[in-house]
């Protein structure tokens, strides 16, 4: 009976073990995932530490954008964020020093609107992750579109015809005033005029340009791609130029020198090549040598297969052993 007990026992040990190793495996293999999910956030291989700062507007600054110390990328924008009436920026650093007087700003990375965040390490000691960045430490850029739309939209609420009219009764009511303020008037007229007759012009112009710079801030994105790869393209085909030209330069050699081998061996080669085409002529005629051979040797191998094809003996018959003094055996002949 101990004998049973503990067999059982064993087998229930043994059982067990497959289940241990796939709870082990299934623990390790859901460790691996959080890891992978969270390897920005590690301490040694992640992005680096988190910071924050206060900005006034985002100014066009978005998740994923530079974070750069005097033009060198240390990090990355990690959120944006608004909170009341402020919106607060979290970024990450890694391997550079931030003091706890540092400043940020939002500053213009390319001509078509990306932004970067630039940081400018100041103070003695260290800063601290959690507290951010003051207002009072940060800068937001002007911003030439918005400046532009403003611009369209103050121009369509003003009366063109109206100032006209203004500068007009201006100079009509200050006519005699000294040349040189009459003369300053005048042009102010002048230039009332212009403005009247151009409205249609310019709230056009004004229009499409807000237009345009509307578009251009959708397609950032997009353009910058195109940009990038442009850039992209032209490094390569410039690594490529020597690669290039070297190949040309090669094949230039190649067919210099393959000139120079036939001019210097034509004498040579001649005599050759005439002992080439006696020797394939000759190779022609015994061809069809053989080929007529063949062709007179096929009857004769046909009637020898007819005589031994219909067993193990020779069928046939001969016809003109047997003289014809013996008597007309055969009249009509062997071809009859």
């Amino acid at each position: 009976m101990a004998c049973v007990t503990l067999y059982a026992m064993s087998i229930r040990r043994a059982a067990d073990v497959p289940v241990r190793t796939a709870l082990a495996g299934l623990t390790a293999l859901a460790l691996g995932v959080l890891t992978a999910l969270n390897a920005r956030s590690l301490p040694v291989i992640g992005d680096g530490t988190t910071y924050a700062a206060e900005f006034s507007e985002a100014a066009g600054l978005f998740q994923g954008n530079d974070v750069r110390i005097a033009g060198v990328e240390v990090g990355r924008v990690s959120d944006v964020e608004l909170r009341g009436d402020r919106v607060l920026v979290s970024f990450r650093v890694k391997g550079a020093w931030l003091g706890d007087a540092t400043g940020a700003a939002i500053r213009l990375k390319t001509v078509l609107g990306q932004k970067y965040l630039a940081l400018d390490p100041q103070g003695e000691g260290t800063l601290d992750p959690g507290r951010p960045i003051p207002r009072s430490r940060t800068t937001v850029p002007y911003d030439v579109l918005t400046a532009f739309g403003e611009l369209s939209s103050t121009v369509d609420r003003i009366d063109t015809s109206q100032l006209a009219k203004s500068f007009d009764t201006l100079s009509a009511t200050l006519a005699d005033t000294p040349q040189s303020v009459r003369a300053a008037l005048t042009g102010l007229s002048r230039l009332s005029d212009t403005l009247a007759t151009r409205d249609h012009q310019l709230a056009t112009l004004l229009g499409n340009t807000r237009v345009i710079s509307q578009t251009l801030v959708n397609r950032d994105a997009a353009v910058q791609r195109l940009l990038n790869d442009g850039n992209q393209l032209l490094s390569e085909v410039n690594d490529r130029e020597q690669a290039i030209s070297s190949l040309l330069d090669g094949s230039r050699r190649l067919a210099t020198e393959l000139s120079g081998l036939i001019e210097d061996n034509d004498t040579r080669l001649d005599p050759l090549l005439t002992q080439l085409d006696q020797l394939t002529s000759m190779l022609q005629r015994n061809q069809d040598a053989l080929a007529a051979g063949i062709r007179g040797f096929a009857p004769l191998v046909r009637l020898g297969t007819n005589i031994s094809g219909s067993g193990r003996f020779i069928d046939g018959y001969l016809c003109g052993l047997i003289l014809p003094s013996f008597g007309p055996l055969n009249e009509e002949g062997c071809h009859g």
